[in-house]
């Protein structure tokens, strides 16, 4: 268990006081003489410096969920102002937003981490993190303040075009097909990738309960299971970002249903008012996101302004601040001119249903993961001229630094996990722009001469030279790839295409990108799912827009970093979400 300790208790929220400033009566009385101005200032400056912080400012650090963090900074602002001290020093505190699984994995290394995980005070979406960290990490600072910031249930989004039924609750046996999947799937119900996601976690922690409640044997019980989380997968999206982008883009051929909170559905509908979700509540309770308040440090200075700072959180103010953001109080209120009925949003406090344990979080972790099918990988790499520049303090040009990158996420793979190595620039293979270099075939298998196909792919990365007047035909070589995987496609795996470029597409006369969206769009299938997955990397990429639009058109998803030596942390949580875990001892 992570350090813990339980000396915070929870209290009413504390009335905010502020400092009043004493600078108006100076200011009146230097209204003469310029010169005596500039004294009564000075004077002013001085006198409230002597009595005012001392010494060096005690820094706070907050790491909190990303949607949160703009209200809490603006709490810290006002914290800030109010010049609140600790032994005579001035308390400063700055908030940074910052992606909970993020955090949490990267105290117990559990996962895929971006860095920048340190801080603190923590303040996650949901507790089933912090819980998580203790269960998994027995030298973890952890303490839990029994502090709530906000709360959010979860409910299901629909666009409100193609929303069903009125105003009533909403069973899980309605929503997630228990049978198999079929061509006629009726409506694609998605959710952020369990992997990284509480929203995701909460999800399979319904459904299990719901499908525990209807099955009368676990023979049962496991057959509903394995049919919904198989549906959930064909719809699940590597985050949020992308999970939005394809519910903005859904039909009446198979409307979409997304599970996520009040506060991300209001979100959502800020950011989509053309394409705007309904909200609708589940039979039976749901489960919150707590968006608790940790202190990650035993430091006494620290310990002491972070109390001080969760007194600040508390106030009625902060909590006005919340609930203008969609949020609930910890006492279940809501702003209704901002959680409003008109898009189905319920001033009453949905029941609540016990969080997932930390123990539950893995168990659930393991069943989603194991229960994904098999990767079929295609690997595309950009081999155009601006490959040949070197990144800033390697030593190393971009096309090294991808190669190097690919190669190392090669090692994920199970040995029976299907990949295929492409280059692509303009014209690298006659008047095409792409290139086989290595087939996708099982990793264990072998070549003619006995060379283990995974030993075939290293050695293909490792040969991979740029061409020095290539240019960038991403539109074109996307197209080819995904007739290519729809051609070959194996239902029985998770037919998948990555990307790695460093550059905007760049092929006058080639494919625009309306044009590959329209041609996607006419070969894909919802039974039949080939997401694109790019990671965009270097100053070259000017825009990830279209390729956030690609993305959503194929279930997939789009990353973007001006740093090519971030290119194998992203490659592993892009992968992290999708890839079967090999059985314990398996190399």
């Amino acid at each position: 268990m992570g350090r813990h300790r339980g000396r915070y208790a929870e209290e009413p929220p504390s009335r905010d006081r502020r400092r009043r400033g004493r600078g108006g009566a100076f200011a009146a009385l230097a209204a003469a003489l310029v010169i005596v101005i500039g004294l009564a200032v000075a004077g002013v400056y001085m006198f409230g410096q002597s009595d005012g912080c001392g010494g060096s400012d005690v820094e706070l650090d907050v790491a909190a969920a990303p949607e949160i963090a703009p209200a809490l900074n603006d709490v810290a602002s006002d914290f800030n102002a109010e010049e609140q001290q600790v032994d005579g020093s001035c308390v400063r505190v700055s908030v940074r937003a910052v992606d909970s699984a993020n955090v949490a994995f990267g105290i117990t290394g559990a996962g895929a981490t971006m860095g920048d995980t340190d801080s603190d005070v923590w303040v996650p979406d949901s507790s089933v993190w912090s819980q998580l960290v203790q269960t998994q990490s027995g030298d973890a600072v952890i303490t839990e303040t029994g502090t709530s910031v906000a709360r959010s249930p979860l409910v299901l989004a629909e666009l409100a075009e193609f929303a069903q039924g009125s105003g009533e609750d909403v069973r899980w046996s309605d929503v997630i097909p228990t049978t198999a999947p079929s061509e006629d799937a009726g409506r694609t119900v998605r959710v952020v990738d369990p992997a990284r996601s509480s929203t995701g976690l909460g999800t399979l922690h319904l459904l299990q309960g719901a499908l525990e409640e209807a099955s009368p044997d676990t023979d049962t019980f496991n057959a509903y299971m394995t049919a919904a989380l198989q549906s959930l997968h064909q719809g699940a999206s590597s985050d949020e970002e992308a999970a939005f982008l394809a519910l903005s883009g859904g039909d009446a051929e198979a409307p979409p249903v997304m599970v996520m909170s009040e506060q991300a559905v209001w979100r959502y509908n800020t950011e989509h008012d053309d394409a705007a979700a309904q909200a609708r509540y589940l039979e039976g309770g749901t489960y919150y996101l707590d968006y608790p308040y940790v202190v990650r440090s035993e430091e006494s200075e620290i310990t002491r302004a972070a109390d001080l700072f969760r007194e600040a959180v508390r106030s009625p103010g902060a909590v006005e601040r919340y609930l203008a953001d969609g949020f609930r109080g910890s006492d279940g209120e809501i702003d209704t001119s901002v959680l409003t009925e008109e898009v189905g949003f319920r001033e009453e406090e949905p029941s609540e249903l016990p969080a997932p344990s930390g123990e539950a979080v893995t168990d659930l972790t393991r069943t989603w993961n194991q229960l994904k099918m098999e990767s079929r990988v295609l690997t595309i790499v950009d081999v155009s001229g601006s490959m040949l520049a070197e990144v800033p303090g390697t030593g190393m040009t971009r096309m090294q630094v991808t190669t190097a990158a690919a190669t190392e996420g090669l090692q994920m793979f199970t040995p029976t996990a299907e990949l295929g190595v492409w280059q692509f620039s303009t014209n690298v293979n006659n008047n095409l722009h792409y290139q086989e270099i290595a087939p996708v075939r099982e990793l264990q298998a072998t070549d003619e001469a006995g060379t283990a196909h995974r030993d075939v792919i290293g050695a293909a990365l490792a040969q991979l030279q740029p061409l020095p007047q290539g240019d960038t035909a991403l539109y074109d070589t996307y197209l080819a790839a995904y007739q290519e995987m729809s051609r070959t496609y194996q239902p029985d795996r998770t037919n998948v295409i990555l990307m790695l470029t460093d550059g905007d597409n760049d092929n006058p006369g080639g494919l625009e990108l309306e044009q590959l969206l329209s041609e996607i769009d006419g070969i894909s299938s919802a039974s039949r799912p080939i997401p694109i997955i790019t990671i965009a990397f270097g100053p070259d990429v000017q825009n990830l827009e279209p390729l956030q639009q690609i993305a959503a058109a194929t279930g997939g998803a789009a990353y973007m970093t001006e740093d090519p030596t971030e290119i194998g942390e992203i490659f592993l949580q892009a992968f992290s979400l999708r890839i079967a875990e090999e059985d314990e001892g398996e190399s």
